[in-house]
């Protein structure tokens, strides 16, 4: 499946700025299941500074605003090639090594009431280790409901499942902390979802995965009950959501900012068809 992808990013000032540098994760990565066509960024009120790869291998391109700037626009367009290999992704590649997605983080430290979901799911037995993930995935569908701008991008796993509801990056990291306390590697994926059933929303998407032996890493959208699909496209990932946000930075001055995002995913070909499948995702 070709994917057109179209992601844009305002930044409003309250007042002009005296300096700021944004970090972004918006290029989608060249791995298992994708292929980058085409991609480009552009920038209004700002400049590239740098681009490099990080321990996770995304590619992280560090941005600078222009002084006196009030308003900035980040564009990002492109095709992605993508292929239905059921969300494994296989074997482990990054700088880091496969344990170091064994330790919890902040976000992910399960509580009394993540313990109490890990009980409730019994496993995971040798060689049935897919099954207990599985399990694990429906056990938090039943135990959080979905519901957008009920957290913020520093909610914990335990915060979350206690409220009972949660968005997507929620999910990712409940999942995330029972998986590892199970023995089990896991991380945190930032990318895009063409969703069927929607037309202009307003960010990216998350899910996660686990590594399993024999497979290597495997996905894992929580929120919807599957593995990833060509729907699905990769850009960034980490140990939680902090490692692959997609966009992150500082600014010196007294301006507060406004972020806007939209996201538009559509099969490459569709308009000739009449099939127009645009999304963008609820911010996290």
């Amino acid at each position: 499946m070709r994917l057109s992808i179209r992601h844009t990013t305002r930044y409003a000032f309250s007042e002009p700025v005296i300096h700021a540098l944004q970090r972004l994760r918006l290029t989608p990565k060249a791995t298992q299941g994708q292929s980058i066509i085409s991609w480009d960024m552009q920038y209004q009120n700002a400049h590239a500074e740098l681009e490099y790869d990080d321990q996770h291998f995304n590619t992280v391109t560090l941005v600078a605003v222009e002084p006196e700037a009030s308003e900035v626009l980040v564009t990002c367009q492109g095709v992605i090639e993508t292929t239905d290999n059921s969300g494994v992704i296989g074997k482990h590649s990054g700088h880091l090594p496969l344990w170091s997605f064994l330790g919890q983080t902040p976000l992910t430290k399960p509580g009394p009431k993540l313990r109490a979901l890990i009980r409730d799911v019994s496993g995971p037995e040798e060689g049935k280790v897919l099954d207990y993930l599985h399990a694990l995935s429906a056990q938090i569908r039943e135990a959080v409901t979905y519901e957008t701008g009920c957290s913020a991008v520093d909610t914990k796993a335990e915060e979350a499942l206690t409220n009972g509801k949660g968005g997507w990056q929620d999910m990712a990291h409940i999942f995330i902390g029972a998986a590892r306390a199970a023995d089990i590697p896991a991380r945190y994926v930032s990318g895009y979802l063409m969703m069927n059933d929607r037309v202009e929303q307003d960010a990216t998407h998350a899910w996660a995965e686990a590594h399993v032996e024999g497979l290597g890493w495997v996905g894992f959208d929580i929120a919807n009950g599957i593995c990833p699909d060509p729907r699905y496209v990769r850009v960034a990932t980490g140990r939680d959501y902090r490692d692959a946000a997609p966009v992150t930075g500082i600014s010196f001055g007294q301006a507060e900012q406004m972020l806007t995002v939209n996201v538009e995913v559509e099969e490459q070909g569709s308009q000739a068809n009449g099939q127009t499948q645009s999304q963008s995702q609820k911010q996290q």
